[in-house]
Order: structure tokens, then C-alpha cells, then sequence
């Protein structure tokens, strides 16, 4: 993994989650902004899914299991899908709130990768 990555994507998804849970708190209804901010998440968890392939081979081993970073990485990756889908079948205000908490998720996940990577003795 690469670190700045690592804490870029975390930043990233605890600030969709933040916005995602306040919108969803107040009143609105999934839109364009909270749908797209959990694209943003998507696309940097497929991101990840790239360098988590390449970075064994380039002598970035990790120190923990292989395993177990590939099952919270795919996990990761389908709550984003997830959430959007629930979202779009069920419009309301608490959907909203779905998608930041799927977004937190990830963010613990993503940094419980990290840990998993770097500090876990194999």
C-alpha cells in the first residue's frame, strides 16, 4: 500500500460519510452530490484494488496476511455498491444517512488495511 494513498483515501470517505450522514440528518433525499461522493470512495477503493495487485510484485510486501487485506479490500469495495443501490430503491432521508455510514465503513476499513499491511507481523 502506499501510505499517502492510503490516508487520501480515508480523508476522503470520512468526509463523504460526514456529508452524507448531516445531509441525510436534515431532511435530504439522496441526490447527485451524496451518490457522487460515494462514486469518489468507489473509484479510489478500485484504485486501491490496482496497487494492492501491483505492490507485492514491486517488492512492497505486506507484513500481515495477504488474505485477510483482500477480504476488507472486496468488502470495501461492495459497500459503496451497496449503499448507492439501497439508495436508489428506497429514496428517502435515511438513505442518505446509509450512504455516510457505508462511507465511515470504508474509511475504518481502508485504515485497518494499513494496519494490516504495515504493522501486523506475518
Amino acid at each position: 500500500m502506499i501510505e499517502w494513498f492510503t490516508w487520501t483515501q480515508v480523508a476522503v470517505a470520512s468526509l463523504a460519510g460526514a456529508l452524507c450522514v448531516i445531509l441525510g440528518l436534515v431532511g435530504r433525499k439522496p441526490n447527485d452530490l451524496t451518490i457522487g461522493s460515494l462514486a469518489l470512495v468507489e473509484l479510489l477503493l478500485i484504485a486501491q484494488v490496482v496497487v494492492g495487485v501491483v505492490a507485492p510484485f514491486v517488492g512492497n510486501r505486506p507484513s500481515g496476511s495477504l488474505l485477510e487485506f483482500w477480504v476488507y479490500l472486496v468488502s470495501a469495495a461492495l459497500l459503496p455498491i451497496a449503499a448507492a443501490g439501497w439508495a436508489l430503491v428506497e429514496r428517502s432521508r435515511w438513505s442518505t444517512v446509509i450512504l455516510g455510514v457505508a462511507a465511515l465503513a470504508v474509511a475504518v476499513m481502508v485504515a485497518r488495511m494499513w494496519q494490516i499491511w504495515t504493522v501486523q507481523g506475518a
